[in-house]
Order: C-alpha cells, then sequence, then structure tokens
C-alpha cells in the first residue's frame, strides 16, 4: 500500500500541474517557514500588490498566525493582520466575509493570505474572489476538503449554496500544525471525508439514469484511494501525525477533484444536503454552532443507512403504474417543500431547485422501467462501492466523529423533519430522489428511523 508521502508525489503533484488556479502545495513538517517565500512567488504574478493582508479567527491565529507574520517580514513584506473572534465561531455566510472584502477592496496594493481551517477558507476565497484577486491559504487543521477547491460553501441571505470563486494560488500545510489542533477538528476532516462514501453512491445513481455522468478525472481521484485515507481512524482522535497526514492529503485531493469536475459532486451528496439544513438552522449544541464536518459525519451515517435499506429492496418488481398514481406533479412538491421547511425564505429558494429537477410522468416512467432493466446490476455496483452503516459508525467513533444525532443535539424527531426537507435544497441527484422517483421515501424512512433513534439513544446515554 502507498504511503501519504507517496500520494504527495503520485496524486497532488500532478493534480497541481493540471490546475488551472493553484501553482503551488506544500505539505510537510516544518512547512510554515516557508510561507514568504511561497507568497512572494504567488506575489509575482499580481501586478501592483506589495502588502500582505493576513486574515484568520483567533483559533487559527493562535495556531499558526505568530509564524506566519514572521516568516512574511522576514522575506520583506509589509504585513497586516484582520482577526475575526473564534467564540462564537464564525459563520460560513457571505455576511461574515464582508470584513474582508471590504478591507481587501480598499486598499489594491494587499495580497490576501487565509490562516486558518474551512470557514476562515471559505470566507477569505469568496473576498478574493470578489475584489479580483489570488490568495494563499495555510491550512491549520485537517477538518474539511475546501482548501484547494474552487467554490465556497456559503450562505447567503440564510441559503447555503456552494458560490463559484477561485481556488487558492498556494496552499501550505505543516503537518506538525495539524496534527496539533484539537482533536475533534480533525475527527470532523474525518466525517467530512467520510461522507464521500454516501456521495459516491449518490453519484453512481446519477450516472446509471443519465442524471449526471461519472467524470473519469475527478472519480477515480476521491474514490480509488477513499479506502486508504479512511483506514487507521484511530489514529486521527490520537492524533497520529501519520494517520492525520494521510487524513489531509485525501481532503486536499478531494478539493482538486471539484475544481477539476466544476462543481462539488465529488465530495457532496445527500449527507450534504442534511449538514446543510442544520447549517441554515444555525444549529448549535452545548452553546457551539455546530460544524460542517460534525454536521456531514451524521449525515454521512443516516444516508448510509438508506443505502442499506434500499439495497435489501427488489426493485425489479416495482409496479410502475401505482408508483406513478402516487406520485407527485410540481406544486405537489413545492407544498410539500413548504411544509418541510419552516423557514419561508429557505422554503421559496428550495422551490427553485425542486424545479430544476423536476421531470413530468412520462419521463418519470421511462426513468422507472430503466430501474427496473438495470437494478441487479446497479445493486451490485452499489455494493462494491458502499460501506454498511454500521461500518461507517464504528470508523467514525473510532475517529471520534459523531455519528448519531444526539452527538450534535439532533433528537429522532428533528432528525426526520432534516432529511424530508434536505431532499428539496439542491437540484443535484441524490438517493433523495431516487426513493422519490420509485415511491419508496415514506417506507425508507420509516425502516431506517428505529435504527438511528437507537444510536441517539445510545449517544445521549
Amino acid at each position: 500500500m502507498t504511503s501519504w508521502s507517496a500520494q504527495i508525489t503520485e496524486l497532488i503533484d500532478p493534480a497541481v500541474a493540471r490546475s488551472k488556479v493553484t501553482h503551488e502545495v506544500i505539505i510537510g513538517h516544518g512547512a510554515l517557514a516557508e510561507t514568504g517565500q511561497v507568497v512572494r512567488r504567488a506575489m509575482a504574478t499580481v501586478g501592483g500588490a506589495s502588502r500582505v493582508l493576513v486574515m484568520a479567527d483567533d483559533a487559527g491565529f493562535a495556531a499558526a498566525g505568530a509564524p506566519v507574520v514572521e516568516t512574511l517580514q522576514s522575506s520583506g513584506f509589509d504585513v497586516e493582520t484582520l482577526v475575526l473572534p473564534s467564540d462564537p465561531l464564525p459563520v460560513a455566510s457571505v455576511e461574515e466575509a464582508e470584513p474582508f472584502r471590504a478591507r481587501l477592496a480598499s486598499d489594491s496594493s494587499m495580497f490576501p493570505v487565509s490562516v486558518g481551517s474551512g470557514v476562515i477558507n471559505d470566507l477569505v476565497k469568496w473576498a478574493a474572489k470578489e475584489t479580483d484577486r489570488p490568495y494563499v491559504t495555510v491550512a491549520t487543521a485537517a477538518s474539511m476538503d475546501g482548501y484547494t477547491s474552487a467554490g465556497a460553501p456559503l450562505a447567503r441571505d440564510g441559503f447555503k449554496v456552494t458560490i463559484p470563486t477561485r481556488a487558492p494560488i498556494a496552499m501550505v500545510a505543516d503537518l506538525e500544525v495539524i496534527a496539533a489542533a484539537p482533536a475533534e477538528m480533525n475527527g470532523w476532516g474525518y466525517g467530512d471525508l467520510a461522507g464521500k462514501v454516501p456521495a459516491g453512491g449518490d453519484w453512481l445513481l446519477a450516472d446509471a439514469l443519465g442524471v449526471e455522468p461519472i467524470d473519469d478525472l475527478a472519480w477515480p481521484l476521491v474514490q480509488d484511494h477513499l479506502r486508504f485515507w479512511l483506514s487507521g481512524s484511530q489514529g486521527i482522535a490520537a492524533s497520529d501525525p501519520d494517520a492525520v497526514a494521510r487524513l489531509f492529503v485525501g481532503l486536499t485531493a478531494v478539493g482538486f477533484a471539484m475544481e477539476f469536475h466544476g462543481s462539488s459532486r465529488p465530495a457532496s451528496g445527500a449527507d450534504h444536503q442534511i449538514a446543510h439544513m442544520w447549517e441554515m438552522e444555525g444549529h448549535t449544541y452545548e452553546g457551539r454552532k455546530v460544524s460542517h464536518g460534525a454536521a456531514v459525519s451524521v449525515g454521512c451515517v443516516a444516508v448510509l443507512a438508506l443505502f442499506d435499506w434500499l439495497l435489501d429492496q427488489d426493485l425489479t418488481g416495482l409496479d410502475v403504474d401505482a408508483v406513478l398514481a402516487s406520485s407527485s406533479n410540481l406544486s405537489g412538491k413545492h407544498v410539500a417543500a413548504r411544509q418541510a421547511i419552516a423557514d419561508p425564505s429557505i422554503a421559496n429558494k428550495a422551490m427553485v431547485e425542486v424545479a430544476a429537477k423536476h421531470i413530468g410522468q412520462p419521463q418519470q416512467r421511462e426513468r422507472l422501467l430503466h430501474i427496473i432493466a438495470t437494478w441487479p446490476a446497479l445493486r451490485t455496483r452499489l455494493r462494491d462501492h458502499l460501506l454498511r452503516a454500521d461500518t461507517m459508525v464504528t470508523m467514525l467513533q473510532r475517529a471520534g466523529a459523531p455519528t448519531h444525532g444526539a452527538h450534535i443535539g439532533v433528537d429522532a424527531g428533528h432528525l426526520m423533519r432534516t432529511m424530508r426537507a434536505a431532499a428539496f435544497i439542491r437540484r443535484r441527484y441524490t438517493i433523495f430522489d431516487f426513493l422519490e422517483d420509485t415511491g419508496l421515501t415514506d417506507a425508507a424512512l420509516a425502516a431506517v428511523m428505529p435504527k438511528l433513534t437507537y444510536g441517539n439513544q445510545q449517544a445521549a446515554e
């Protein structure tokens, strides 16, 4: 089996060479000391920039801010810092990014450098795009997959979307800093990476139905190496440098896969739809905003439970006429979206997504007949790809990641409401849509909720 260090040569370096935006990625022990020279090389591509604006929150700056400023100053830069409070945690929203955008917009000589983990990187990424300049990111935790991606998942007017931006021109990741991050943060990253398992299942469904074909570049970049990245989960909770480095390389590769595909499809499916519902709600637990990775981790288990149930079904016997008779037209789906989503503004935006993927009954009939004809082969393909929910629970627990709603303050009723609502917020085809197309949504949710509720009860004890 290859090592994470070999994967830097085999996967990350070729990805950098292919990237249209990212020119340099440095992952290694002591890499922080190279930040000044990395920024100098990056700044050479920008006419007029001569000063550096380091943007962070308190936590990110405490992890790496001082040495980053020192290496920048040693490289001859005039450095200014703009640091947000980390209590409460910064919100992944356009509104939260505004101070960064405004400061960059006020001075064209400023070159942006992000120091921090997921939310800070996304805020800076958006601010840099809005002010039409490249940026360098300094990673401080293996907490998510967005460092090298070309999109920023931010809420705009309360509705979370992945906003097209630009990937960083360079990334610096000091593995000593990454391994020293709070263990729960790297557990969040493990949960985010674990979500690529059900996200792959969703893409297999979309591919089989001709909705969105598998990308021959992005798919193998993620899925061919996913089991390796997820192995050794116990090392994540223990902050083992080798396990954390393996995780970080995987998260970095996923970011490139999103850039190459032009969307978050290689990384995001129904698990992320569940997470985004909680993020849009501003869900908190024990006085803290629930992190993206923690929410994805719980969503991952819930979606794998749905796949477990689906794979036990014989869809070759579907009654097409009965399914069509009970299916909703677009107006009915809009009513269902309003009923499922309490916030009217979110519901209104969700209805746009619903309309984008709605098909009429003639197309649905064709889709059902195709499912009946191809189900045995599709089921085999899904079984070969997916992990069972129980297996994933064990892996996530070993990594210190949450597995059930009670770990993040979500009870059974809240989880059920979320799973019904999540189906409406993205036009991306996932298992939620497959269950709706086949008339199996209610049966699937009824079957999996006792298991997920049992897990909630265990977690709460």
